[in-house]
């Protein structure tokens, strides 16, 4: 995709929540994964399908049409499958309670950033890999 003067462009969580039901706690964590993806975490196709989405070049589920990121999106997540495959039911109810944790976690940091005054009261946010803080 084509680099134009709109690239400085940056999008944040709302460009997201059409695609996560209107939660913004899972919007904040696709923002997250995306900005993962853009360092180059996913390979070089993952990480420049990341750079157009959150440049605002391409919407997510345009980007995800295109065949070289569509595989790369399949290729990186058949591993993933296998392993989820091969966990066992006590394995995968503590991942899926893990993930509540986080995404409640994500949501009370949404919560509190609304509850105070002008944003964040100048405090930076951060990704860890489990989801945003504030510090």
């Amino acid at each position: 995709m084509a680099e134009g003067p709109e690239s400085t462009r940056k999008v944040d969580e709302s460009e997201f929540l059409e695609m996560s039901g209107q939660d913004p706690a899972q919007a904040r964590v696709l923002r997250g994964s995306l900005e993962e993806l853009a360092s180059g975490r996913g390979g070089d196709a993952l990480k420049e399908m990341a750079q157009e989405v959150l440049s605002g070049r391409a919407s997510l589920r345009d980007a995800v049409g295109v065949s070289a990121y569509a595989d790369q999106l399949v290729a990186q997540a058949a591993p993933m499958a296998e392993k989820w495959a091969a966990l066992s039911d006590a394995e995968r109810e503590a991942l899926a309670a893990e993930g509540e944790r986080s995404m409640a976690e994500a949501q009370a940091r949404i919560d509190e950033e609304r509850r105070t005054p002008q944003g964040d009261g100048g405090k930076k946010s951060r990704h860890d890999g489990r989801g945003w803080s504030l510090y």
